[in-house]
């Protein structure tokens, strides 16, 4: 929740898009809890195309982002920008970080982490504060063993990013009219063409790591999605369809769902797929979101809740994905042996969000609202 000015009517909210947002979340907690079991290999994921979520995740934001301030720079310095994106995001970030670190020595394994039997706990405490911040660790700071930028909260990668985009937009990319922002957006898209049809893995995972070839593809997987959802905004191209919510639900879970397309020698084919999602599935399901109605109360409560519990949800679940892992690993589950502990992992890991949510989180934002920011009308982002 954040405030604008008391001259500026609050706008139009999308409940579809919150609904969107948290269907899109709880496959991705759903993704990483079958991912276990694939054991790394790319091509035999359940839910297998989950992770991309995270693009859409982008888009939504490129998208909210230039409807709550496109218009609003000339009251609104950016700084006062930062602020706002600061006190709605950080705050489940820190707890992420701590959730993680709570977890953290539960989830030891030999077999798949061997680093957290040996890390002190001033090195535990340390990598925490520097999550705070959300300022990557070089991998010789890796508590862990996966190389990851944040190794008590794998997720946090893409709020880093995401963070990333919010300052090229506030220093650049608002300025730029929608034919100029056209043209970088079509170039954004054939980075991400030339990379998952003609690169070497065939797809977009990846982005977590602090490293040359990780950084390419986290920015690969950003600058598309993001700046397209600011032009899709802009434009205001809306598609105004019956039972937008569910038939937007259904899209996406078909397009996360769908299972690895062509083999190791096709993996263009694959590329193509997740090319053609990004580019043009994703901008579709968003207009039709932002464009339908919710007229039926019970729809409209779904949404809401959904949209509440959808940040907290995926910004604290890994944790849990963590401890999961190990268990599978180590115990050699199966996943007929082990589905039932995995739908466990998947009713904790939204208990968890809504207490976060309605016990930390929005007490923090409207403390943080009170104390940084003097107007009193706001607006969900």
């Amino acid at each position: 929740m954040s405030k604008i000015f008391n001259d500026i009517k609050p706008k139009k909210h999308y409940e579809i898009l919150d609904g969107l947002r948290g269907v899109a979340a709880i496959l991705v907690v759903a993704f990483h809890i079958f991912e276990t079991f694939a054991l790394g290999n790319r091509f035999k994921q359940i839910i297998n195309h989950g992770y991309l979520a995270v693009d859409f995740f982008f888009l939504l934001s490129g998208f909210v982002v230039a409807y709550a301030y496109d218009d609003r720079w000339g009251r609104m310095t950016q700084w006062e920008f930062y602020k706002r994106r600061l006190i709605r995001l950080q705050p489940m970030v820190v707890m992420g970080m701590i959730i993680g670190a709570a977890f953290y020595y539960f989830q030891a394994s030999d077999n798949l982490f061997p680093k957290i039997a040996e890390t002190p706990v001033w090195k535990l405490l340390l990598v925490m504060l520097i999550g705070f911040t959300l300022i990557p660790v070089p991998k010789g700071m890796d508590i862990r063993g996966w190389s990851e930028m944040h190794p008590l909260d794998g997720p946090a990668w893409s709020l880093f990013f995401e963070y990333i985009a919010n300052i090229l937009y506030a220093l650049v990319f608002r300025k730029f009219s929608n034919k100029v922002l056209g043209i970088f957006v079509l170039v954004f898209a054939g980075m991400l063409i030339n990379y998952t049809v003609f690169g070497p893995k065939g797809d977009v995972i990846g982005g977590w790591s602090l490293d040359l070839e990780q950084m390419n593809i986290g920015f690969t997987r950003l600058l598309y999605p993001f700046f397209a959802g600011i032009l899709l905004s802009r434009l205001g191209k809306l598609i105004q369809i019956k039972g937008a919510f569910w038939m937007c639900s259904v899209l996406i879970a078909i397009v996360l769902a769908i299972p690895r397309i062509g083999d190791e020698n096709s993996l263009w084919m694959n590329g193509l797929y997740e090319s053609f999602c990004i580019i043009l599935v994703f901008p579709l399901i968003v207009s039709i979101g932002a464009g339908g109605e919710i007229k039926n109360p019970f729809s409209l409560k779904i949404c809401k809740a959904l949209g509440d519990i959808s940040y907290p949800l995926y910004i604290t679940h890994y944790p849990l994905i963590y401890w999961y892992s190990t268990w599978v690993v180590d115990n050699k589950i199966s996943l007929e042996d082990g589905y039932l502990v995995g739908i466990g992992v998947l009713v904790s890991s939204i208990i968890i969000a809504f207490i976060c949510l309605k016990l930390y989180d929005e007490p923090v934002r409207n403390w943080l609202q009170n104390k940084f920011q003097k107007h009193k009308v706001s607006v969900k982002e």
